[in-house]
């Protein structure tokens, strides 16, 4: 009854009716926001490129003709999702095989590609973070400090237009590294906009705001878990190898090292190495943990709710 009602529904007779059918079907259907963010940009440049290579022709006029090669929303809509599928299992690296017990399900975290993943993205939070919080930063007090004069303008548009840009770029990284569905393509901008429309849908646009808050997040939440995980690294690794250095210390008179308590009962070090063996499943158990809960943050504020 569902597939009849949808295959006997009136084209829409404008493109912004359209996109809304569109943007129905895919929420309709479970679709994942980033990807539905992309199939409206698809669909808008395809539809608004065809309305301006026939000229003279109404929205109605032009849908009704590139129904039968790009596909009502519906149709849209399910290809979209198919092709998804396909997309997304050929990019997923290979998931280690599922462990039943607990012990296995512990150490298995060491043969999973996403803890990698994820602990290298929270390592590299620092760099990007400083990045981000620095052309926030400088770029709107720039803006905003010569948007008295002429040039201010054209600046501000730069602006936030590189703002939209690094956050496909982050997209792309947090995609990559912590397995988030993000953003392929931009939010879509008429091109025969003014400067001073595409400012003001901009500044209308509330991802504007989210993006450039998120951006100035990225600073204290680098450096936290720069913090964190490059001392819970390094303590993992100390214990971990602390019969090693325990030797160097008796050999070269080091003294140096958690290890150096351990001097009158060196039988103590199997129980420190156990020690950092174990935090180091558990310093991978939280990289996993903590890179999940920031792909949840980065997905609210950098994917369009709307």
């Amino acid at each position: 009854m569902n597939t009849v009602s949808q295959a006997v529904r009136p084209l829409p007779t404008t493109i912004a009716e359209y996109l809304l059918q569109l943007r129905q079907a895919l929420s309709s259907a479970g679709a994942d926001r980033a990807m539905i963010q992309d199939a409206l940009y698809d669909a808008e440049e395809y539809l608004r490129s065809e309305l301006a290579e026939q000229a003279g022709k109404s929205e109605a006029e032009v849908i009704a003709g590139v129904a039968g090669s790009y596909g009502a929303p519906e149709e849209v809509a399910e290809i979209y999702r198919e092709t998804e599928v396909t997309v997304t299992r050929a990019l997923r690296p290979p998931l280690p095989p599922k462990r039943r017990s607990w012990w296995g399900r512990f150490f298995g975290v060491a043969a999973d590609p996403r803890t990698y993943g994820a602990l290298f993205y929270l390592l590299l939070a620092v760099v990007t973070g400083t990045f981000y919080f620095s052309w926030v930063v400088t770029g709107a007090s720039l803006s905003l400090g010569l948007l008295i004069l002429i040039i201010g303008v054209p600046l501000l548009v730069l602006f936030l237009g590189s703002v939209r840009l690094l956050s496909l770029v982050e997209g792309r990284l947090l995609e990559v590294l912590l397995g988030v569905r993000m953003p392929r393509r931009p939010t879509y901008v008429e091109r025969d906009q003014g400067w001073l429309a595409r400012i003001a849908d901009m500044f209308k646009d509330a991802r504007t705001w989210t993006t450039m808050l998120y951006f100035l997040l990225m600073l204290p939440l680098g450096i936290a878990y720069s913090v964190v995980f490059t001392t819970l690294l390094g303590l993992s690794v100390g214990f971990l190898l602390s019969p090693l250095g325990w030797f160097f210390d008796n050999a070269f008179s080091l003294n140096m090292g958690p290890w150096t308590f351990a001097g009158d009962v060196p039988w103590a070090l199997p129980l420190l190495s156990l020690v950092g063996v174990l935090m180091l499943f558990v310093t991978l158990h939280l990289a996993r943990a903590v890179g999940h809960l920031h792909g949840l943050m980065a997905k609210h504020l950098l994917v369009r709710l709307d």
